[in-house]
């Protein structure tokens, strides 16, 4: 176990990075917020906001068979995508899929951080840019916050080929959107959310840079630039996912 200054006491709104980071704030703090711009979080904002319920599980092939199991749709991939099957990762193409009552949506970043976050019990909110506000809106009149009810924020981030955590500008990003509305909080914000929160101020333009960002030029490169353009319209969602029971359904 890491040691206890690692879970940044005495504040009342915190910031780390990936699973480890979210495993150390889910030891002590009262909710976590999970952010991925691109794209776990962004999908998980427009399938609530179109009355979906959607259940996060670990990147891999038992999607399905838990799917099956749960009475739900398990999403594939962005390239497995059909006529038959238009259900998958990208907020894009969720946009226009048929609204289904329960959703598995698999990642390897988001969603397996909600998913691990989920076991715990504590109550997980899904943010990204479109919906920071709302949910740092919604953290504050649910009383969270204070040093004995403090909020982690999760940047989940992306991965090297090895497995090893790869810092993002879109999750660091998002999360200095959700941490600028929390900036009010009676236990303050830890020194790493203030960092953080820094950046936003030194972006000029948040959708530009996400657009230019490796994770952007990834996909945009790839052929889902409408996925980059969904998740960068920032403040447009009022949509509050809140990850209770093993599912995201909106407040």
């Amino acid at each position: 176990m890491a040691a206890a200054v690692h879970v940044q006491p005495g504040s009342g709104a915190r910031f780390d990075w990936g699973l480890t980071g979210a495993a150390e704030l889910g030891r002590v703090c009262a909710v976590l917020v999970v952010v991925d711009v691109l794209s776990f979080t962004t999908a998980v904002d427009v399938a609530v906001g179109r009355g979906m319920r959607v259940h996060p599980f670990p990147w891999g092939e038992q999607a399905a068979d838990y799917a099956r199991r749960v009475g739900a749709v398990a999403a594939v991939g962005r390239r497995q995508v059909s006529p038959d099957h238009p259900w998958s990762l990208s907020p894009a193409a969720l946009s226009t899929a048929p609204v289904v009552a329960d959703l598995v949506l698999p990642s390897p970043n988001g969603s397996a951080i909600s998913a691990a976050a989920s076991a715990t019990g504590l109550p997980v909110v899904a943010a990204c840019l479109r919906n920071a506000r709302a949910v740092g809106r919604w953290l504050t009149h649910q009383g969270y916050g204070a040093t004995d009810a403090p909020i982690g924020v999760i940047a989940s981030g992306e991965r090297w080929p090895d497995g090893s955590l790869r810092p993002s500008v879109e999750d660091q990003l998002g999360a200095a959107c959700v941490l600028d509305a929390l900036s009010g909080v009676p236990g303050g914000l830890s020194v790493e959310a203030a960092m953080t929160l820094a950046a936003l101020a030194s972006t000029p333009d948040v959708p530009a840079a996400v657009r230019g960002s490796v994770s952007g030029r990834e996909l945009i490169e790839g052929g889902f630039g409408e996925d980059v353009e969904v998740a960068v319209r920032v403040g447009v969602s009022g949509v509050v996912p809140v990850l209770r029971q093993g599912v995201f359904s909106a407040t």
